[in-house]
């Protein structure tokens, strides 16, 4: 029986006309009122140069690079560039589609090295608390036990006499942050480097955010303290060129001291049939559009191109610190390197507000800018973080102008709640129990449906989950997050 086809087709016109459709309902990648998610340089003919590099390589195949050997000689060009930017003599990398991929292969390597050069059989990572999430990813997938120790309530740096007594003969790595995506603070990276080379243990440098600002920094005259492969003891560094390099998502590269190091990272087998198996990165088949659209913009913006790009970035940041500490009841957390600011605010007693912080969180967006929201972590306060950008320098005046209108206006507004009771009986849940009738019953007292939509304003819903225990707040996002994919059922 004849039946219709599951993906009819349609003119080019139309699946155009569909999809620009769906991009309505996005927050703005360009214009520079998302201070989240969103690297945009501001320079003219940068996101046509991008796509045109990624259309002329689309086909090409990243697995083989003997079959297409214009792929080892972009990403040597590209890996070359960071490792000059970053490294030291000998280092070596790989090109990879992010920050969590370059995460992910990095503990792999130190956990492979650990037990080949240590006869380490039940590896840890040592990461202070402010550590990417990637690292815990990295640590679920790959089998070793996270160890986290607090940071400095009051800089948000890594406490280096901490990370080191944490070091035991069973720890395969240890993290720094260069800056850390919460706070935009850079952790102590040589003396956590020297406790970890101490105890003969690998050190690795999250420069995801910072590894091609903060150098370009440096060069447009501000003080950046080492935090590289320069750096005595550290021995992988990630660095996103999607990020401060301006690429299109996902462009990142993790760089190693040297090559014996990196080959750690790679897999390869020859126990089947088919062609043998070598593989650099966790993907096999790649695009190479990719890493072609990373190395024309590296090219086309240039090492003078990026020095003026930072020093922008560089002086938003100081007038939007300016202006948010001038705002009564706002604190700025810690003390931020560029490019990334959290502040939180505060009640009449000087303590974070959750409350009136969500409520301005909402305010802003209906005043059409989106401040990312964090919720309180171990002592750490809530706050709402921003990416600045060249995009977004031209704007800091007028984002400091609402955001004090939003202030008032959240001041207005009455407290955001959370029944004591409620919060009594999500501690005792088990989340790994819940069936699916109780999760739909929770995520829908929570205001979440399960039409993976959120409602119009998000304070009620992010208090209680802020409120929640660990676990149960996990499983509730992961149970929104089904609820968004749901793929058409």
């Amino acid at each position: 029986m004849p039946t219709d086809p599951v993906v009819p087709a349609r003119s080019a016109a139309e699946v155009l006309d569909e999809l620009r459709g769906l991009r309505e309902a996005d927050a703005p990648t360009r214009g520079g009122r998302t201070f989240a998610y969103v690297y945009d340089a501001g320079i003219e003919g940068l996101d046509e140069l991008a796509a045109a590099a990624y259309t002329a390589f689309a086909t090409v195949n990243g697995l083989d690079p003997t079959v297409f050997p214009s792929v080892a000689r972009l990403e040597n060009d590209v890996v070359g560039a960071v490792a000059a930017l970053l490294g030291a003599p000998g280092a070596r990398g790989t090109f990879t589609s992010g920050g969590t991929e370059s995460i992910l292969l990095a503990v792999k390597a130190a956990r492979d090295h650990a037990r080949a050069e240590r006869g380490v059989t039940a590896p840890r990572l040592v990461l202070p608390s402010t550590a990417h999430a990637a690292f815990h990813k990295a640590a679920h997938y790959l089998g070793l036990e996270a160890v986290v120790v607090p940071v400095d309530p009051v800089t948000f740096r890594a406490d280096a006499g901490a990370i080191g007594a944490a070091i035991t003969d069973r720890t395969a790595l240890v993290v720094a942050s260069a800056p850390s995506y919460a706070h935009g603070v850079i952790d102590p990276v040589a003396e956590i480097a020297a406790a970890a080379a101490g105890r003969g243990v690998l050190c690795h440098v999250d420069a995801c955010i910072g590894g091609w600002l903060l150098p370009h920094l440096r060069r447009a005259g501000r003080t950046v303290e080492p935090f590289d492969l320069s750096v005595p003891g550290v021995t992988s560094l990630s660095v996103d060129l999607h990020k401060y390099g301006y690429a299109d998502k996902g462009a990142s590269v993790v760089l190693y001291r040297d090559a014996g190091l990196r080959r750690h990272q790679y897999f390869a087998h020859a126990g089947w049939p088919g062609y043998p198996v070598v593989n650099p990165t966790v993907q096999g088949t790649k695009s190479g559009g990719l890493l072609a659209q990373a190395w024309a913009v590296l090219r086309y913006v240039g090492e003078d191109g990026y020095t003026a790009l930072a020093g922008r970035v560089g002086e938003a940041s100081d007038r939007l610190l300016a202006g948010l500490r001038a705002v009564p009841g706002v604190r700025v957390l810690g003390d931020p390197a560029a490019g990334l600011v959290s502040f939180t605010v505060l009640d009449g007693a000087g303590a974070p507000d959750l409350s009136l912080l969500l409520h301005l969180a909402d305010e802003m967006r209906i005043l059409g800018w989106y401040l990312q929201p964090q919720l309180s972590f171990d002592g750490l306060p809530p706050n709402l973080h921003l990416t600045l950008t060249p995009a977004t320098a031209g704007r800091v005046d007028a984002l400091v102008e609402d955001l004090v209108t939003a202030l008032g206006s959240a001041r207005a507004l009455p407290p955001v709640t959370v029944d004591p009771a409620l919060v009594g009986f999500a501690a005792r849940l088990d989340p790994a129990t819940l069936g699916p009738d109780e999760i739909a019953a929770v995520l829908a007292f929570a205001g979440l449906d399960g039409d993976g939509a959120l409602p119009d304003r998000t304070a009620p819903v992010l208090a209680l989950l802020d409120a929640m225990p660990g676990p149960l707040k996990e499983r509730l996002l992961a149970e929104f997050v089904g609820s968004v994919f749901h793929n058409g059922g």
